[in-house]
């Protein structure tokens, strides 16, 4: 019997995300649903190549490996898939070795209302209206931007990587950017350095990796050989003063990160190249850049930062 879905870190993936989907959506825009029917089961048994998301999701589930018997953690497939053109997504999760085993297939529709429904604590997709619905109804969600795979088997180690303001935290702070000057943001955070800032939309995933890693932590006092899988870095455009707001929130909310990252302006990419992490979150698709293009990136469309051009800001 498969384990209770309420005592696991359940992540939420489209097939858009963890397979190559490109030459079969383009079946579908150029022909339509029917010959897009009959493409998916001429090519039933010629597995999808892996997606953006496919090195990350496979390393999430390999967490299971290392605790078999609490299996920590879980990936369902929510699809915009009928079943029946779903069977071949199922043949290359199967061709891949993924242990995933609950799905919804949904003919078209939106899959972001049954998010809450399998307890996912976050939904990775392709599809960006997908995400903003999900977004707008207080889901964690993010969009998979294009960008080559790479899936290292030889790294084991699944390491990812958060912007602060709008992505762990909330947006409060980056409204107060946004409405003054530098300097107010400045002042703001450091007369508040001591008060945590309220959740923002990936801080329950945080939450929840954080206690992956007292698992690990225990793991590693039980034996010294233990192998840790996941690292986690914050990667912020914060520097000092402002820092210590962030440093009181993680400390406020009993969690941490194995790296963290104050950097004032620099361009991000200078700290994703070398840390390369399996995926970054970020809500503001200006960050969302590398040269190499080849880090897996996030777009979560939350806040101030993805308000329409023009609108009120309001502290």
């Amino acid at each position: 019997m498969p384990y209770p879905i309420e005592d696991k870190l359940v992540i939420a993936v489209s097939s858009s995300a963890l397979f190559d989907l490109a030459k079969s959506d383009r079946v579908f825009r150029e022909q339509g649903e029917k010959t897009y029917r009959k493409h998916q089961e001429a090519n039933l048994d010629k597995p999808l190549r892996k997606g953006v998301a496919f090195p990350f999701v496979r390393r999430f589930l390999s967490i299971n490996q290392k605790f078999p018997e609490q299996c920590p953690v879980e990936v369902v497939l929510l699809s915009r898939n009928s079943v029946i053109t779903g069977k071949r997504v199922f043949h290359s999760i199967h061709h891949h070795g993924l242990d995933i085993t609950r799905a919804a297939f949904l003919e078209g529709k939106s899959p972001y209302a049954y998010i809450p429904a399998f307890n996912a604590a976050l939904f990775l997709s392709a599809n960006a209206s997908d995400v903003s619905q999900a977004i707008d109804y207080g889901y964690a969600a993010g969009t998979v931007l294009p960008s080559k795979v790479v899936d290292d088997k030889g790294d084991t180690e699944l390491r990812i990587a958060f912007d602060f303001d709008g992505v762990i935290a909330d947006d409060a702070s980056e409204r107060v950017y946004k409405a003054g000057s530098l300097e107010d943001f400045q002042e703001h955070e450091t007369s508040r350095s001591q008060i945590p800032h309220s959740p923002g939309p990936l801080a329950d995933l945080f939450r929840k990796l954080s206690h992956l890693q007292k698992l690990e932590d225990q793991a590693l006092t039980d034996d010294p050989d233990y192998k840790r899988v996941l690292r986690t870095a914050i990667v912020t455009a914060r520097n000092a003063p402002s820092h210590e707001r962030v440093i009181t929130t993680l400390e406020h909310w009993g969690v941490d990160a194995n790296e963290v990252f104050f950097l004032g302006g620099m361009k991000k990419d200078r700290i994703l190249n070398v840390l390369k992490p399996h995926m970054f979150f970020d809500d503001q698709r200006s960050h969302l850049e590398s040269d190499a293009g080849d880090i897996p990136m996030v777009h979560i469309p939350f806040g101030v930062a993805n308000l329409e051009k023009g609108a009120p800001v309001h502290p």
